[in-house]
């Protein structure tokens, strides 16, 4: 059950994020509404890190962030505000994700193999060419 968790946690949070993007209002400011978002995502964090068992204060976390913490923060705003431009642009939503995650897909290939030492088998290659040709089947309209 540990290992799926995490799984269906990310699966259940990016369908509740996708459903609810879709349905912002379309004359929201994009930015306030990222604003409110991160808002009501900063308090359940804060409730979530109480019951987290172990780990570090905020403090300790915070004097112990690098880089890639405020980099991630820097994304993050750029992910919302981008697929929420893209539903009003005219995406659906039952294709945006998979777009969008292809895409990043074979964009990290390359950062994998050079950064992390990743390791790509045949079968993976197979896979990622089934999803490359996907992404081109769903991203055309």
């Amino acid at each position: 059950m540990t290992y799926y968790l995490p799984f269906v946690v990310a699966v259940g949070g990016s369908l509740l994020y996708h459903l609810s993007q879709r349905s912002i209002p379309k004359g929201a400011n994009p930015f306030h509404a990222t604003i409110i978002a991160y808002a009501g995502g900063a308090a359940l964090c804060a409730v979530c890190a109480r019951l987290y068992p172990g780990g570090r204060s905020f403090v300790e976390t915070l004097k112990g962030a690098n880089w890639a913490v405020f980099a991630v923060g820097i994304a993050v705003v750029a992910i919302e505000v981008g697929v929420l431009l893209a539903y009003r642009a005219g995406w659906r939503v039952s294709t945006t994700a998979v777009a969008i995650n292809v895409a990043v897909t074979a964009l990290l290939v390359p950062a994998g193999l050079l950064f992390f030492k990743d390791e790509l088998t045949p079968r993976h290659l197979l896979g990622l060419a089934f999803c490359v040709l996907g992404l081109i089947l769903v991203a055309k309209d």
